[in-house]
């Protein structure tokens, strides 16, 4: 099965307006973290210059930092590297109320790390890793994470002309090293992998959705309608308030203004 066959699921009340959706979002993510009864996880992942970094920018912009929390995984950690290869995901997860971004995620141990291993002990069984990594998911949905997976896909001439373009911008020459050559020459083997991986751990309870990127406006748009639709599902009200209380409190401000 080829990634493009996952295509992007519809979300009943989705907006496509990138500022309508951040609009909605600022006003769900409230809700949401009023009524505490769910978190929501958005996994994004791409290739090198994919846009992974502008479009979490672009989300906040919508979001209330009380309630907003980005996480990028990297290589892992020598700590890291002694451990299961999902524990270094579980204390970065969201709390009720609470939305959290991963920039990478827990599927860089079954996507880079099989062209690139971290350790000797690398696991090569990726069927068993499949089946942790959905095991791991549903458990996280039914204990109230809802979860957002996101892969960026971009053609191979719009990541070279963007990779050209930020070799040619001083501030952003930073950001390449060795691995970013390894990661170009290697871009086939890999999109192999994802065309395997992504299939694989697309399930009901975390679907996968494929976003066209060549276009970062539209990208952006899109992952922002599909959170803030989620966000809508979630928490389409506030809490119900408590009537007595505020008469109590009503009373009292009163009391004190006299």
């Amino acid at each position: 099965m080829n990634i493009d066959s996952l295509g992007t699921r519809p979300v009943e009340g989705m907006v496509a307006d990138l500022d309508e959706a951040l609009a909605t979002l600022r006003e769900y993510q409230r809700r949401l973290r009023a009524n505490r009864r769910y978190g929501v996880l958005l996994v994004v992942q791409g290739l090198d210059a994919s846009g992974k970094d502008s479009l979490i920018r672009t989300l906040s912009r919508g979001m209330d930092p009380a309630g907003f929390r980005v996480h990028s995984f990297s290589r892992p950690l020598a700590e890291e590297v002694h451990h299961d290869f999902l524990w270094r995901v579980w204390r970065h997860l969201p709390e009720r109320g609470e939305v959290v971004v991963f920039n990478r995620s827990h599927y860089e141990s079954v996507l880079a790390e099989r062209l690139w291993p971290v350790s000797e002990h690398a696991s090569d069984e990726w069927p068993r890793k499949y089946e942790s990594i959905n095991a791991f998911e549903q458990h996280l949905h039914r204990e109230g994470t809802r979860i957002i997976k996101v892969w960026l896909n971009t053609s191979k001439e719009e990541q070279r002309q963007r990779l050209l373009k930020r070799l040619e911008t001083p501030r952003k020459r930073w950001k390449f090293d060795d691995a970013d050559v390894q990661s170009w020459a290697a871009r086939d083997d890999y999109l192999s992998l994802v065309n395997e991986v992504l299939p694989a751990t697309h399930t009901e309870c975390a679907p996968w959705h494929v976003i066209p990127n060549d276009s970062k406006s539209a990208a952006r748009a899109e992952v922002a309608a599909i959170l803030a639709a989620t966000l809508m599902a979630l928490a389409p009200d506030y809490p119900q308030e408590n009537r007595d209380c505020i008469d109590r409190y009503r009373a009292l401000l009163q009391d004190t203004e006299n």
